[in-house]
């Protein structure tokens, strides 16, 4: 039986066991422990791993198979979201509000009371965005913060982490702005981590947990694609 690896919050920070270590059930669980620090998140990335955990847990470390991703290139935009963009009532801005959104998707959902953005994680991501590895895209509707998404670039690699939405096809805006802005930059991948329908009708697609890493260690490295925040 394969044992759940417990990480230290001292030594070599930048350590996790092999993905392929990780639980099937529950799908993915592949370590637990080890804080919060910018170079463990960053080692966690690289490797095809996310911070995944409730209040009162430790950190829980995930690398579940397959892998939910949506190449830019198939981003599918629906009837209402394409009107949502043609009509032009809602406005986007990059890095801008940054807190803001992640305090966003830290609100608790109408499926359920919790949440699984932590004070923490809260403060872990805007250390991130402080050192230029977490970004966030904003939907504005007369001036109100209306949706949004956050993630973190690596190379040509963005992870995103969460998304909201407070007005209709806002957080689909977000995503299309942020895809968009994939295309432009050269950024050939969009971690979504796990499945969902909402995901799926946009044109995410599940990937095997082998070719999701071997896209990782080809895109990774290198400068970030995504350069200087726009405003």
């Amino acid at each position: 039986m394969t044992r759940l690896a417990w990480l230290s919050d001292t030594g070599d920070l930048g350590w996790f066991p092999p993905v392929s270590q990780a639980l099937k059930d529950p799908d993915g669980l592949l370590a637990a422990g080890g804080g919060l620090s910018v170079e463990r998140l960053l080692a966690a990335y690289r490797r095809g791993i996310f911070p995944w955990y409730n209040d009162g847990q430790p950190v829980l470390w995930w690398s579940p198979d397959p892998r939910n991703v949506l190449f830019p290139s198939e981003f599918h935009r629906s009837r209402s979201l394409r009107k949502s963009l043609r009509t032009r009532r809602y406005t986007t801005s990059i890095d801008t509000a940054f807190a803001a959104v992640v305090q966003a998707c830290a609100e608790p959902r109408a499926s359920g009371p919790g949440t699984w953005i932590t004070a923490d994680m809260a403060a872990a991501y805007g250390r991130l965005h402080a050192l230029g590895y977490a970004h966030s895209i904003e939907t504005w509707h007369d001036g109100r913060l209306v949706g949004g998404v956050y993630g973190v670039c690596l190379g040509r690699v963005f992870f995103g982490e969460s998304m909201f939405s407070r007005a209709t096809d806002a957080s689909k805006v977000a995503l299309a702005r942020l895809v968009d802005e994939c295309l432009v930059r050269g950024i050939v991948l969009i971690d979504c981590q796990v499945a969902s329908a909402h995901l799926e009708s946009l044109g995410s697609r599940p990937l095997r947990r082998s070719e999701f890493v071997r896209l990782l260690d080809e895109h990774v490295g290198g400068v970030c694609a995504w350069g200087a925040a726009q405003r």
